[in-house]
C-alpha cells in the first residue's frame, strides 16, 4: 500500500524500495529445476560440488555447508571447544547469532566496542577484555568489511585464541588481496536471500584445518560417522555408522546448493553492482555535514551487503526514528542494524546492563541502513538520493 509523505506532497517514489532483496534469474531457477528432477534432492551430489565451489571462491582447503548462517556458527564454537567456564569476546554490533553460539555451548560471551568509524570490532577494546578464562573471539566483518586481522590474529597468537570470522556479510570480500574465508581458523558464511548471494537459507564454515573439518563433517549430521578411523567399534561393513558424540542435523538440501551454486557463478556481477551502488552514495552523502559516510580500511576490497546511513544529529532536528520515518514515508524503506546484542531483553536477564561498550550504544542511535542489492537500477539509486536529501533538508538546522 503506497505510503503519503510526512511532509505533505507526493513521496518520492510511488511504490516501497526495501532495503535488501535476492537476485533469482531463469538460470537459477533451471538448476534448482533440474535438481529436483534428478534421483536425489539431499545428500546428494551438488552439495559436494557447492563445497567445493566455496573452497575455490574464498581460497580454503575444506568447506562445510549447512542450513542456514546460524548454524555455522554453531558448530564453529563446538568445533573450537567452547564450553563451561569459558570467555569468548564478540563484537556488540551484530545479529545476536554471532553472540547466541557462544550461549549454545554453554561459554560466557563479553562484549568488546566498536570502532567508531568503520563499525567493526576495535582490536584495543578486546585486548583489554581478555582475561584467563577467554578462549576465542568472534569477530564480525559488519557490512562486509573485513575486520583488521593483522591487529587482531597478533592478539590471538599472544593469548592463544581461536578466531571464527563471521562473515555472514562478507563473501566476496578480500583483505590484503586474500579472499575472507581462508584467514581465520573458522569463517561462517550465511546465504539469507538478502546476502549478495542467495539459496534461500543456508550457510558454511570455511577453514584450513583438517582436524576441525573433521569435527564439523560429524557434528552437521548428528555426530554419526562413517569412517572406521573415528569409529570406537570400527568395521568394514558398507552398512555401518556409528553416532560417536551428540551432533545436529545441520544439513542442506540439493536443491538450494544447486541454487548456491549458480548464484556464485554470478559472484563477481553481483559484487561489482554493490560497488557501484556504494560510490554513487559516498559521492552524494560525503557532500553532506549532516550524514557521516563509514570509513573503509586501505586493506579491505569489500563487497558490502548493507550501506549504513549514520547521522550527524548535531546537524538535525530530530532523532533517528524521525529520520526513519520520514525516510519510509518517502518509499525509500529502511531498516537498523543492529540493536547492541546485549541490550535484548534477553540478555538483560543474563545480566548484561547498558554502558559496557559507548561507541556502539551512540552508533545505534544515529543509523540506519538504505536499500543496496545487485537489481538496483541506477534510477533506484537517484531515489533513494533524493529521498534522504529531501529528509535531510527538511530537518536541517
Amino acid at each position: 500500500m503506497e505510503r503519503l509523505a510526512i511532509f505533505g506532497g507526493s513521496p518520492v517514489r510511488e511504490t516501497p524500495i526495501f532495503y535488501g532483496r535476492q537476485c533469482i534469474e531463469q538460470d537459477d531457477i533451471d538448476a534448482v529445476t533440474e535438481t529436483l528432477k534428478g534421483d536425489l534432492i539431499t545428500c546428494g551430489p551438488k552439495v559436494e560440488a557447492l563445497e567445493a565451489k566455496l573452497c575455490e571462491v574464498t581460497g580454503a582447503k575444506y568447506a562445510v555447508v549447512v542450513a542456514n548462517g546460524t548454524a555455522a556458527l554453531h558448530l564453529a564454537a563446538l568445533a573450537a571447544g567452547f564450553g563451561e567456564g569459558d570467555e569468548v569476546i564478540v563484537s556488540s554490533i551484530t545479529f545476536a547469532a554471532s553472540s547466541n553460539c557462544v550461549l549454545y555451548c554453554g561459554a560466557k560471551p563479553v562484549f568488546a566496542d566498536i570502532r567508531p568509524d568503520t563499525y567493526n570490532i576495535d582490536p584495543e577494546s578486546v585486548e583489554k577484555l581478555i582475561t584467563p578464562r577467554t578462549k576465542g573471539i568472534v569477530a564480525v566483518d559488519f557490512t562486509g568489511q573485513a575486520v583488521e586481522h593483522d591487529a587482531i590474529r597478533t592478539i590471538c597468537k599472544k593469548h592463544n585464541l581461536i578466531l571464527i570470522e563471521d562473515a555472514a556479510h562478507a563473501i566476496g570480500t578480500r583483505y590484503k588481496g586474500q579472499p575472507v574465508g581462508s584467514i581465520a581458523d573458522m569463517t561462517c558464511f550465511s546465504f539469507h536471500p538478502v546476502k549478495t548471494v542467495t539459496g534461500g537459507e543456508g550457510g558454511a564454515i570455511t577453514t584450513n584445518d583438517e582436524q576441525l573439518y573433521r569435527r564439523l563433517m560429524r557434528v552437521r549430521t548428528h555426530g554419526i560417522t562413517r569412517n572406521p578411523g573415528e569409529m570406537v567399534h570400527p568395521t568394514d561393513a558398507k552398512w555401518y555408522n556409528e553416532q560417536v558424540e551428540l551432533g545436529y542435523n545441520y544439513r542442506m538440501t540439493d536443491f538450494q546448493a544447486a541454487l548456491l551454486l549458480s548464484q556464485l557463478k554470478k559472484l563477481p556481477k553481483f559484487a561489482a553492482r554493490r560497488k557501484e551502488v556504494v560510490e554513487k552514495y559516498n559521492k552524494a552523502f560525503s557532500e553532506m555535514p549532516e550524514i557521516f559516510v563509514q570509513r573503509e580500511i586501505p586493506e579491505s576490497d569489500t563487497t558490502r551487503h548493507l550501506y549504513i546511513l549514520r547521522l550527524n544529529l548535531d546537524k538535525l532536528n530530530c532523532d533517528r526514528r524521525q529520520f526513519f520515518d520520514a525516510l519510509y514515508a518517502e518509499n525509500t524503506c529502511p531498516q537498523v542494524h543492529y540493536l547492541p546484542v546485549y541490550w535484548h531483553s534477553y540478555y538483560e536477564k543474563l545480566g548484561y546492563q547498558k554502558g559496557i561498550c559507548p561507541n556502539a550504544e551512540k552508533y545505534y542511535e544515529e543509523v540506519m541502513s538504505i536499500p543496496l542489492y545487485y537489481s538496483l537500477t541506477d534510477a533506484d539509486v537517484e531515489d533513494v538520493i533524493h529521498a534522504v536529501k529531501k529528509v535531510v533538508e527538511y530537518y536541517r538546522k
